[in-house]
């Protein structure tokens, strides 16, 4: 069992004590100038972001965290009813309207993700389904998790993912600013502790609850959260449910996600990601401009205005996405309906597609 996922030993009130102090309280106080550093820096998925790396910097200056399992299930919980929260019935119906359209720009961004991990895994720039795992245009934290469960090294995907969440959001938000001639913004004002809709919180607390006992129960790889996604997407759509999710609730799970992801790395991973860095770079800049060509083929066939196009085709960073085109004059249901399917796409068949593509990247 990895060891961001391993309970915690039993310890003596000191023993507590002095973990708190030494790991702990320097942890939490890192984490939250992380934060607010990327936040003034407007540096996507900074809540998640901001707690991993500082998890990676503890972890490097010798000292190991711990992180115990329940809280990372349920973290997993509150990430698998976000995910559940964007499956709608007016989603369902603008796919279901333009399903050759979206069927085309799914595969297409698909395949290119894949040839491109494909590459990294044929030259050993990242060893087999890691490499695959970490092309996949999917929400950048469950493509994580799930490649965990299917033999890749989460730490290395989490490198490769949150790299190209933060450049493809910057490309997207630059190339929005300069389609809206500046008039783009990419942040909205967060209200932190305002009153939830208390009944709705406790359905989707039971959700969690029961998604996280579910995925443990039936051993499902990365089962508190996939057991989430499919139970509360179907409640979702159908409206028995309707998934509440307070910011800081949000906060609170992504950092106890960063932390678990964090706690993996060490300095002979930091070292290799340091190594592959410039050809990853290059990697994702290769799909973005793939992506632009998609975009533009779009923008032909269709009709569609080209920031629209080029936002739906975009490799990843739904939620950044999300903001971007709530902020500028584009078809917002087209966009977040093209990520959302093919987000839902690569997570049924990505572990498939991943141990098949890394078969035959071998020498």
């Amino acid at each position: 069992m990895n060891s961001a996922e391993e309970p915690e030993e039993p310890a003596s009130a000191d023993g507590g004590k002095r973990q708190l102090l030494r790991i702990w309280l320097p942890l939490l106080v890192l984490s939250i100038l992380l934060v607010i550093v990327m936040q003034l820096v407007a540096l996507p998925a900074s809540l998640l972001l901001g707690p991993m790396l500082a998890s990676i910097l503890i972890v490097f200056s010798g000292r190991r965290i711990t992180m115990p399992r329940l809280p990372f299930n349920l973290a997993q919980g509150v990430l698998g009813c976000l995910i559940a929260r964007t499956m709608t019935w007016p989603v369902l119906q603008e796919i279901a309207a333009d399903w050759m359209i979206f069927v085309a720009g799914v595969l297409s961004v698909v395949f290119a993700s894949i040839a491109i991990g494909w590459v990294l895994a044929r030259y050993q720039v990242l060893p087999g389904t890691t490499a695959i795992w970490g092309a996949f245009p999917g929400a950048a934290s469950v493509m994580t998790l799930m490649s965990a469960s299917f033999g890749a090294d989460m730490r290395l995907v989490a490198f490769m993912q949150y790299t190209r969440v933060v450049i493809v959001t910057l490309v997207a938000a630059t190339f929005a600013r300069f389609w809206t001639g500046g008039a783009a913004e990419t942040a909205v004002p967060v209200t932190w502790f305002a009153e939830p809709a208390w009944g709705p919180l406790a359905q989707t607390l039971a959700l969690i609850l029961i998604g996280v006992f579910f995925g443990r129960w039936l051993k499902l790889p990365a089962g508190p959260m996939l057991a989430t996604v499919i139970a509360g997407s179907v409640l979702n759509v159908t409206g028995l449910i309707e998934i509440e999710l307070p910011q800081i609730l949000l906060a609170i799970a992504y950092a106890t996600l960063g932390w678990g992801i964090g706690a993996r790395f060490d300095r002979a991973v930091i070292v290799d990601a340091g190594r592959a860095m410039p050809r990853v770079i290059a990697s994702i800049l290769a799909l973005v401009a793939i992506c632009g060509v998609l975009a533009a083929l779009l923008v032909w066939l269709t009709g569609i205005d080209p920031l629209s196009a080029y936002l739906a085709t975009s490799p990843g960073g739904a939620d950044s996405i999300a903001i971007i085109s709530a902020s500028t004059d584009v078809d917002v249901a087209f966009v977040m309906s093209m990520q959302i399917a093919r987000f839902f796409f690569v997570m049924a068949l990505g572990p498939i597609l991943a141990k098949l593509v890394a078969k035959h990247s071998r020498f």
